[in-house]
């Protein structure tokens, strides 16, 4: 019988690359569902015609974090997170709840997260989970001071400070300095945001982190949204998600 995997991922080149990789190594793997969401994840685990015997489950999703799906469903699935590094999925790894992959996900450690929950018959101990949550909030994260940026021949230490903004496009990744300089950089997204303090930088959206310092103005649109204009000047339309607006008002208003 063929185990089922259901997928929580809310970057859909990420939630392709998964489905490749255990296509190409676990033959015997259906995936029989998605969701990118905290909401749509719960609507889908609360369907009774929908069962799953593993869940690979995105640690930061759209509309908010993932451990808010066990406060609001009983899960039963092994559970293997995967995240580009977050101090709550490494303790309640810990904590014998749960595995993680580190993003990009390697073969050799899939292998491994696949083979401890195929050979671990606990469940989820949720008491262990929520606890290693709240040990994970009292742990003072440090900070990326600086990146080391390779341009060409040259190498460039690149104070976090001097940094305006963040960005993705025609599949590359970009920082864009307050000097004006930009550079391509071999980080995803999701690394530089666990990296950068968020008292000083927001991810408004999926392609886009942008530090307080660059903010000039900001505009309501319809829909929600909300444009923002910043300095240096950025070269495509910078809007803050509508499933993010709220936590960004907030975030200004600290």
């Amino acid at each position: 019988m063929a185990t089922k995997i259901f997928i929580v991922e809310d970057e859909v080149m990420a939630q392709k690359s998964l489905i490749r990789l255990l296509s190409q190594h676990f033959p015997d793997f259906d995936v029989v569902g998605s969701a990118t969401s905290v909401k749509s994840a719960v609507e889908w685990l609360r369907n009774p015609e929908n069962s799953a015997d593993i869940i690979f489950m995105d640690v930061e999703l759209s509309d908010g974090v993932c451990f808010e799906i066990f406060r609001q469903v009983d899960v039963t699935a092994k559970v293997i997170m995967t995240t580009a590094y977050d101090s709550y999925a490494l303790k309640a790894f810990e904590a014998g709840s749960v595995d993680y992959l580190l993003k990009p996900v390697e073969v050799t450690y899939l292998k491994r997260a696949v083979a401890r929950c195929t050979t671990n018959n606990q469940n989820i101990d949720i008491n262990a989970l929520m606890n290693a949550l709240g040990k994970a909030s009292e742990t003072k994260k440090e900070y990326k001071e600086r990146y080391i940026i390779r341009f060409n021949d040259r190498i460039i230490p690149l104070e976090t400070s001097n940094i305006a903004y963040v960005y993705s496009e025609d599949k590359n990744n970009y920082l864009l300095t307050f000097d004006g300089h930009k550079y391509i950089i071999d980080f995803s997204l999701d690394v530089i945001n666990e990296d950068l303090n968020p008292d000083d930088f927001f991810r408004i959206s999926r392609g886009c982190i942008v530090s307080m310092k660059a903010i000039r103005s900001i505009t309501k649109q319809q829909g929600g949204r909300l444009k923002i204009t910043a300095e240096p000047a950025a070269s495509f339309d910078m809007t803050v998600s509508r499933s993010r607006v709220d936590d960004f008002m907030e975030w200004l208003e600290k």
